[in-house]
């Protein structure tokens, strides 16, 4: 019977060592995680644009001059602000001047012509009238009475072609005033040189018929800077004019920017290999800002469609699984399910299945992570 009791109480020694050891020496350590409270803020319902939007100038243009030449002065360069009508580039005009100078003389000729055929048909007109009344009086001849009305006439006629050919000489002084036009090219609008593709002393070509010519000079507007991005056609009945827009612009990492919704496109692009768009178009608030935008530099386009202030909220990366977030609750993992509501990148609206303050795992990539498993808390950070 002593032995008895000896074994059993040694048995209960193991296993009192074998517990010990299993809570205290063998017992694996809390896993780390970081954590979140959830808080309450705003959502936002929010669509983006399917692929890259582009920054663009409503008013661009790339101009070239009307005829052929050699440059002979470029008033101002790259980067230069303009008015309309002032002066981008005028070619050597000798030949268009001396052409203008011919045909002022040529109508100072005509006008000369003129004179003195209107004196002569005048004179005429003075001859037949007084032979006319010698004739009243049987004095001349019919037929000489005719041939100084035949003369009348004829100046007459001399006198109307002179005053013709005066309007002709001043039609060849408009058209050579036109062509010297055509050497100076002027700013169609206010804005901002964006290029220039030729120097002083060099040649300008104009474009042909169905060969295209690169222009020498690419002017923009710097007012009419707006952002073009294509939506998919899923979302297009909830994009209206108006409505508030989130940008983001390559160029400024990690900025955002406002602006509304001015245009949307009438019909759906619909490119071979690609998803079928509609483009709409965008302007910042700060219209400021937007004028130092480059056109062509990459945006990306939120449109808030709708917004719920003060919920409760979680960014989504936190759910797996069909709606589910781990919760920390006396230092130990809990599954929960919850439902969602309204939902962006940025935030998720959580309608049931949290509290506020719950703290929720956000690592979760660690691949021990599991119901009932014991934590240790890494870090509480609120919702930013």
């Amino acid at each position: 019977m002593k032995r008895w009791v000896i074994r059993a109480a040694v048995l209960l020694a193991l296993v009192g060592v074998g517990v010990f050891l299993k809570f205290s020496v063998f017992t694996p350590d809390p896993l780390p995680v970081s954590v979140m409270e959830v808080e309450r803020g705003r959502v936002e319902e929010t669509v983006t644009n399917s692929r890259a939007g582009t920054v663009k100038a409503r008013q661009r243009a790339k101009l070239s001059p009307e005829i052929g030449g050699r440059v002979a002065e470029i008033p101002h360069r790259k980067g230069a602000l303009v008015r309309t009508g002032d002066v981008l580039l005028r070619l050597h005009d000798d030949t268009q001047q001396a052409a203008v100078q011919m045909a002022k003389r040529e109508l100072a000729v005509v006008e000369v012509k003129r004179e003195r055929a209107c004196l002569e048909a005048a004179r005429a007109e003075r001859e037949f009238l007084r032979y006319q009344q010698l004739k009243e009086r049987d004095l001349i001849s019919t037929d000489l009475l005719d041939k100084y009305e035949n003369l009348a006439q004829t100046t007459q006629v001399s006198c109307k072609q002179t005053q013709a050919e005066i309007a002709r000489a001043r039609s060849a002084i408009v058209e050579a005033k036109a062509e010297l036009a055509k050497t100076v090219l002027h700013a169609p609008f206010n804005g901002i040189v964006a290029d220039l593709d030729i120097e002083v002393g060099e040649w300008t070509t104009p474009s042909p018929p169905a060969l295209p010519v690169p222009p020498v000079l690419d002017l923009i507007d710097p007012s009419s800077i707006y952002i073009s991005a294509p939506m998919d056609e899923v979302d297009s009945s909830k994009i209206h004019e108006g409505q508030p827009v989130r940008v983001t612009l390559d160029p400024f990492p990690g900025q955002h920017y406002e602006g509304h919704v001015r245009h949307i496109a009438p019909y759906v692009l619909d490119v071979e290999e690609q998803n079928r768009t509609v483009e709409i178009e965008v302007e910042l608030d700060d219209r400021t800002f937007a004028s130092t935008l480059l056109p062509g530099t990459s945006a990306d386009v939120e449109v808030i469609l709708s917004v719920k202030d003060e919920v409760l909220r979680l960014p989504p990366s936190t759910l797996f699984e069909g709606h589910k977030v781990f919760v920390v609750e006396q230092d130990h993992l809990s599954l929960r399910s919850v439902e969602i509501g309204m939902r962006n990148w940025d935030f998720v609206e959580i309608l049931a299945g949290l509290s506020e303050g719950e703290q929720v795992v956000t690592s979760l990539d660690e691949e021990e992570l599991e119901e009932g498993l014991k934590v240790l808390v890494r870090s509480s950070p609120g919702i930013q």
